[in-house]
């Protein structure tokens, strides 16, 4: 069990703060956090500084950003070059934490926004994967991080993960800490969530008797786009005629846009880059399908909740849990199996459960203590021992 991050009250020292992560754009649920726990720690006074291959969009005030400037003709091998240059920069301007976004050896700390690889690789690929220099250099970062001999002080954003990680690399329980979610409170159904909704079916030319499927999330690969159009393609024709999907998100869309037309249905499916109005599609929606292949947390899963959109997600993503305890939704059990999907989805759509599901959650989210995330995070960060550093 993962010990409980809990609040610190005396004030840290002003601190030299470096956060790594590979990628920073306005959309993706790990960058979302970043920016909010690195916003956090600057309010309480302490310096920021941001290693990054790639920076979209205009910085916060105040932050330094160091787009490391390397390349390389594959993904692991500019990981590779990245963590070594980064460690070179260290080393010469050092600070008082490194925190990372990403695994990588060299962390103090890292936040943990993807489920385990080692178990990943053992069990959804062929024996041969592990042979390739892909996994060699991944499964080295992720045991710089977990391994038993390691020091990192791990933040945790859901314990079911606990066990897998602590299976393959004898991790020290100590070391696992346990945050709280971090929803922004924006997400909660307004006031006028009726007006809200009215106005973003109008805009996207949405009839009253359309039903309308949401999947958000940037990597449509892990969030399962591919089973939420099989299970579109599967409704029975009374609900098909009137079931729409948008799917929002950063990612390349043409096999999916392939995907949708091989199944007759691109006049249904609308795929959409990132957005900064999300919380509009959730009050727009009638119900966010999350079908994940994996999932350390599942933000969006806990926005559609406090929204009042029911949810349908594989219990594989982490906080999957959330929904049952809000009674706001259904999710789908391992193994994962396609028919299953069908026909939860189809009995969703046509549930006259719906209007609970929506009311529960939004019930839940007025009484859940589920919105200081960047807070607790930001405390132990600001107050926990270095123990890397710049060990590599």
């Amino acid at each position: 069990m993962a010990n409980s991050v809990t609040v610190a009250q005396p004030a840290s020292p002003k601190l030299k703060l470096a956060f790594c992560l590979y990628k920073y754009f306005p959309y993706g649920g790990l960058q979302r956090d970043f920016l909010r726990i690195a916003l956090e720690c600057q309010r309480r006074g302490h310096d920021i500084r941001v290693y990054t291959l790639h920076w979209q969009g205009e910085p916060p005030q105040g932050f330094d950003v160091i787009q490391v400037p390397v390349r390389a003709l594959t993904n692991h091998g500019r990981n590779g070059r990245f963590h070594r240059w980064t460690q070179r920069h260290l080393a010469q301007h050092p600070v008082d934490r490194v925190v990372g976004f990403n695994k990588m050896p060299g962390l103090d700390i890292y936040y943990a926004a993807d489920p385990c690889y080692e178990d990943k690789a053992r069990t959804q690929r062929h024996r041969l994967y592990r042979f390739l220099p892909r996994y060699r250099s991944s499964a080295s970062f992720e045991r710089a991080v977990f391994g038993h001999n390691a020091s990192t002080e791990i933040l945790m954003l859901a314990s079911v993960h606990i066990p897998v990680f602590s299976r393959h690399y004898q991790t020290q329980e100590a070391r696992f800490h346990l945050l709280p979610p971090g929803i922004a409170k924006d997400r909660m159904a307004p006031p006028n969530r009726q007006e809200v909704r009215a106005d973003f079916r109008r805009e996207f030319g949405l009839a009253d008797t359309d039903q309308l499927l949401l999947l958000i999330g940037s990597g449509f690969v892990t969030k399962g786009l591919d089973r939420a159009l099989l299970a579109l393609a599967a409704l029975p024709p009374p609900l098909a005629e009137t079931t729409r999907l948008f799917a929002v998100g950063e990612d390349k869309p043409a096999s999916f846009r392939r995907q949708a037309a091989r199944l007759g249905l691109s006049d249904r499916v609308t795929i959409l880059g990132g957005r900064s109005d999300i919380p509009r599609f959730l009050q727009g929606g009638d119900l966010l399908v999350h079908p994940a292949y994996s999932e350390a947390a599942g933000m969006v899963l806990l926005e559609a909740v406090i929204a009042g959109l029911p949810v349908l997600a594989t219990d594989v993503c982490g906080y999957a849990h959330y929904i049952e305890e809000a009674k706001a939704g259904r999710v789908i059990p391992s193994p994962f199996r396609q028919e299953t999907m069908n026909q939860m989805l189809a009995a969703m759509l046509a549930s006259e459960e719906r209007q609970s599901w929506s009311q529960n959650g939004i019930a839940y989210g007025r009484a859940a203590d589920i919105y200081d995330m960047p807070q607790r995070a930001a405390d132990f960060i600001t107050s926990a021992p270095s123990q890397a550093g710049a060990a590599a």
